[in-house]
């Protein structure tokens, strides 16, 4: 039996649930959501509170060039690499409250838990900045920086309201002429783990409380043009029509089925649509929709978009219209890596806690993080499968298992050793 089995650490499960509801308050909201989008002050707020509490156990706090807040400690063996833990503050508007916050704070614990052991491997934890997106930035901007894999001249763009990405970096200590120095090189990493909740509902269908996750659903984004022809609703023959959103709500069927009927996709989405003239007594003359495929394989993102393409074809020559489909920004899927993987199963097991195996349809930070490094992540239940909304819940035991599971992983992947200093 290790000194871990021994010894068998357990998170503080009144403190973890305490800095929760702490945080949740920064940024609450009336229909009893968290708005915290990044950059805005109460992000700040947000991060103060956490750099305070990476002090508090016994981390040494920087901010790093792309905004990501960092708490380090150094372990006893120099050169076997770094172990990293993380997720997010931000929010989206009116979300919820434990959407990346219980990875970051759970971390923070787990560090805590272990303030007065000695690891081998150095150990950070890591609020990455802008996971969200939140105003019209690329999203998941410091996981980037901090994979070393932002694009160039990103510190020149401005977000959708104007305000340079040097100066929202600046607002929250980040440096904008300095992002080069934000990325880890390739090997500097030993491994990463994320918490999360599962923001679906398998886990609580299943009745299981920990989820290893395998993979991370790539996606890609897609503009999709509808032309036809504008004309007056009242003298214009039905037959005589070139109705762009007659064919466009056509093709949003089409979409649906990809995934849902042919199976071409794990997940299809049309998720805007913007008409024009826009008025209710002219025939519309172009759509344009905002398409999303997802999947944990390249190969069926690619035939998703081939099969679009050619079913938008098809509609275009049956309704007199010509379409365009443009695919746009696309994340690549990524597997979590095996011995991550095995971690997380027997840290649950020794716990006694049931684990299921299952893809994340939702991106995270450990995407990016994983050009760098080997990645693992941990699921809890969803209740309902709702996330990014008021109505995000995790069952506090829950969270703390999940908490528990996590140092239960760090321990194994650092050896089992736990010696007191």
């Amino acid at each position: 039996m290790t000194a871990a089995e021994q010894v068998r650490p357990g998170v503080d499960a009144g403190r973890l649930l305490t800095h929760l509801t702490r945080l949740a308050a920064i940024g609450a909201t009336p229909e009893g959501g968290v708005t915290r989008l990044a950059f805005s002050p109460e992000d700040v707020a947000g991060r103060a509170y956490v750099a305070g509490l990476m002090r508090e156990a016994g981390l040494a706090v920087r901010v790093d060039a792309a905004g990501n807040l960092i708490g380090a400690r150094p372990g006893t063996a120099p050169g076997t690499g770094t172990l990293v833990l993380g997720s997010h503050l931000d929010t989206v508007v009116n979300g919820g409250a434990l959407d990346g916050a219980y990875g970051v704070l759970a971390a923070v614990e787990v560090a805590r838990t272990l303030a007065g052991h000695d690891l081998a491997h150095d150990l950070a934890v890591v609020a990455f900045c802008d996971e969200e997106g939140g105003h019209g930035t690329m999203g998941m901007l410091g996981a980037h920086g901090f994979a070393g894999a932002l694009p160039p001249g990103i510190a020149k763009t401005q977000d959708e309201r104007g305000v340079p990405i040097r100066d929202l970096l600046a607002a929250v200590g980040g440096d904008a002429a300095r992002l080069a120095g934000a990325a880890w090189p390739p090997g500097e990493i030993a491994a990463y783990l994320e918490l999360h909740i599962e923001q679906g509902d398998v886990l609580e269908r299943r009745g299981v409380p920990i989820g290893v996750v395998d993979s991370i659903a790539g996606r890609v984004n897609v503009a999709v043009t509808v032309e036809g022809a504008a004309g007056h609703a009242g003298t214009t023959p039905m037959d005589h029509r070139a109705d762009a959103l007659a064919a466009a709500a056509r093709v949003v069927l089409a979409v649906r089925a990809i995934a849902a009927e042919e199976r071409v996709v794990l997940r299809a989405t049309t998720g805007t649509c913007a008409v024009e003239p826009g008025m209710w007594n002219v025939i519309p003359g172009r759509v344009r929709l905002g398409v999303e495929f997802r999947d944990v394989t390249a190969g069926r993102l690619d035939g998703a978009l081939a099969r679009l393409s050619a079913v938008a074809a098809e509609i275009a020559a049956a309704c007199g219209v010509s379409i365009a489909v443009e695919p746009g920004a696309r994340t690549t899927p990524v597997d979590c890596d095996p011995r991550l993987r095995d971690l997380v199963a027997e840290a649950a097991g020794a716990r006694g806690l049931d684990w299921h195996r299952l893809p994340s349809g939702a991106g995270h930070d450990a995407q990016i993080v994983a050009r760098v490094a080997p990645i693992g992540m941990i699921f809890v239940p969803s209740r309902g499968g709702i996330s990014h909304a008021p109505g995000e819940h995790t069952a506090p035991h829950h969270l703390v298992w999940g908490a528990d599971v996590l140092l239960g992983a760090v321990l194994r992947f650092d050896g089992g050793g736990i010696a007191r200093r």
